[in-house]
């Protein structure tokens, strides 16, 4: 199945972004075609290479961009929510990319399944 996903909260804020990340794990871990992964609202915060949790916590930055290496996986941030929130070329994170809700428009009508996490 091929799937598009969005997320709308941020990596510190809500279980939204876990659940994602661990949701594309396993979809991936199935066999599962991820077209996409988009980022909106707070979920931009996902992609900021500047958050620095403590040492013993997950760094679910980190671990989605190591995903898009393995998995050639298309991490997008939408740049007016990333813009907002302080999110911009000079600190995203590796393996992630800023573009436009055209990114999610395609995704959804690429994808058999638009799965979203967060409000």
């Amino acid at each position: 199945m091929k799937l598009g996903v969005l997320v709308n909260e941020g990596p510190f804020t809500h279980q939204a972004s876990d659940s994602a990340y661990h949701f594309v794990k396993a979809a991936l871990d199935k066999g599962h075609e991820v077209s996409r992964v988009f980022f909106y609202y707070d979920g931009v915060n996902n992609g900021n290479k500047l958050s620095a949790p403590q040492s013993d916590d997950r760094n679910l930055v980190k671990l989605w961009g190591k995903m898009a290496e393995e998995h050639d996986l298309d991490l997008v941030v939408c740049v007016a929510a990333a813009l907002r929130r302080g999110v911009s070329d000079e600190n995203l994170a590796p393996g992630f990319r800023i573009s436009g809700l055209g990114q999610l428009i395609e995704a959804a009508m690429e994808s058999e399944r638009l799965v979203v996490f967060g409000d």
